[in-house]
This record gives C-alpha cells, structure tokens and sequence, in this order.
C-alpha cells in the first residue's frame, strides 16, 4: 500500500505521510527527531523493515512537506507526542510498533506512559529516559540522572552557532558538518551520503531553511517516571557506542527506568546518526523486537 497522503491531526493541522508495506502487516511507525523530516529514516532502512511491516514515516510540524507555523500557532513538545497518535487515527491504525530517535524516543517514552492500549511494541535509540530515578551502575552505585554524561561539547557549541541563510550549498555543507559530529567518530565518516540524503530532504520540503521551532517549544510536563516504570509495553533501547548526544549510561538507565524485561541491544559504531553502515544491523534488531512482541501479541 505504498503511498503519501495527508492527515489532520489537529484542527488546521495536516501532516504529510508515507506508507510502504502490504496493507494488512503489522503497522510500524517510524518518529524521527528534532527538526527532522521523516525522510532522515533512509530509504534502506525502511525498505528492509517493510518487508515485513506496514512501515509509515511521517514529517513532524515545521519540516518537510507538513505546516511550518510554529510562530502563528506555537505548540508544546507534548503535542507533537498526540500528533504521532493523530497519524496512527487518521491512517485507520488501532495498534502499531513505535520506533523513536532522539527527540522521536521521547515521544515515543509518551506513547508508552499515557497510550499504552496503542503500542505493539517500542524501540527507543539516541534518547534519555523522561523520569528523575537513578541511575545504577553495574557495581550497584547510584548515579542521580542529573550526573549522567552530557552532550559531547564540539555539538554543544555547533548547536550554540546561530543558522544563517547563506543559499542551498551553504546550508548543505553545514548539515553535512552537523552529521559529521553527530555521527560520533565510530564509523568513518561518508560525507556522500549525508550530502545526498539532505538533498533529498531539502527538494521534499521544497525549502532549505529551517526555523528552530522544536528548539523553542514548551518542553515542560514531559516527565513520566512512575508511568513509565509500570508499563508493560514491549520495550528495546538500543545502545550505540559511538553516541555522543546521549552517551550509552542513557540508554542503560532507559532500560533500568522501563523494566518489565526491557531488553538492551548493541550497536558497535553506532552514533546520533543512521549511516549506512549501521542500517542492516539496526534493521535486525528492530526485526527480531518486532516480530516476537507480534507473535506475542
């Protein structure tokens, strides 16, 4: 049933969508991250996974083809966690697997704690846990979240630079030199495909600039400590040990906040990026959570 189409997800509010897959597998939605199209989860990735998965990508609010107006019609983080919900309603999906990346895994930590009847499963990567529980490392010491490794300081500063409109090529070179931070040094760096990959965001949005408005949204009410310790929804958090936005310690506390058999897997090389490299060993793991919580379900 491979296809775009739009979905009100909010009065005014539609967002654009894309599905690939047979129409009757298991639905998987795909949530990306801050600033993101839907179009950062690769083609080859998404491929792979619709094989076996009614996969559904989808642009978030200010990117893509979906409604830039974050400055007419402000909106809060939480929102954009109700707009997944929206795409699922508005595509005619009862339950689905949630995939989430960095901003898209807190989304998806959302789904979990306030829609967990909607969820066949969750995999959460390049993320922290949204609840105030300690840390505990292998030796039984307890870390306060607050004390967990940071954001790498070259990104830090990147982030801190403000985005001038210098034209198209400008703006490639530097989304290919945020990538090349993002990436995290495990894996040498494929300047190609980044290039080509943001080329093809920019020509679907129709637009290269970018507004910053998941930056400057409310973030506030988004701790879900005790909702998120009682779930039952089948959980994988992976870790990558290149990660250098949410450094592995996240991912482990991920799982240790969740429980309930949440399960942990690695990613050699692994950064706050999809190189090609990782996509066929990330897409096995997504496919071994996915297929067992179905057979499961």
């Amino acid at each position: 049933m491979d296809g775009e189409r739009y979905v009100e997800v909010a009065p005014g509010v539609r967002l654009w969508t894309e599905q690939r897959g047979a129409a009757d597998a298991p639905p998987l939605l795909l949530i990306m991250g801050a600033q993101a199209s839907g179009l950062g989860w690769p083609d080859e990735l998404v491929d792979t996974l619709a094989a076996h998965h009614r996969v559904i990508r989808y642009d978030h609010r200010d990117t893509g083809r979906s409604p830039w107006a974050f400055d007419e019609r402000p909106y809060r983080i939480t929102d954009l966690a109700e707009d997944a919900l929206g795409v699922l309603d508005g595509l005619g999906v009862a339950r689905a697997h949630v995939v989430g990346l960095s901003l898209g895994g807190m989304l998806a930590q959302l789904l979990i704690a306030d829609h967990p009847e909607r969820l066949l499963s969750a995999t959460l990567m390049g993320t922290c846990a949204l609840s105030t529980t300690d840390y505990v490392r292998t030796d039984g010491t307890r870390v306060p979240v607050t004390e967990l490794p940071g954001i790498a300081p070259e990104i830090l500063e990147a982030w801190a630079q403000p985005v001038e409109d210098r034209g198209p090529e400008a703006e490639l070179d530097r989304r290919v030199a945020h990538w090349r931070l993002l990436t995290g040094g495990g894996i040498p760096f494929d300047a190609t495909y980044f290039r080509a990959l943001e080329q093809r965001i920019i020509a679907h949005a129709g637009r290269y600039d970018t507004n910053g408005a998941h930056g400057r949204a409310d973030d506030s009410g988004m701790l879900r400590t005790a909702e998120l310790a009682r779930t039952e929804v089948p959980t994988l958090v992976v870790r990558a040990s290149a990660e250098p936005v949410f450094p592995p310690p996240h991912a482990e506390h991920l799982a240790q906040v969740i429980g309930h058999g949440t399960r942990l897997v690695d990613i050699p090389g692994m950064g706050h990026a999809l190189p090609r490299e990782v996509l066929d060993p990330l897409a096995g793991a997504l496919l071994e959570h996915t297929l067992r919580a179905s057979a499961a379900a």
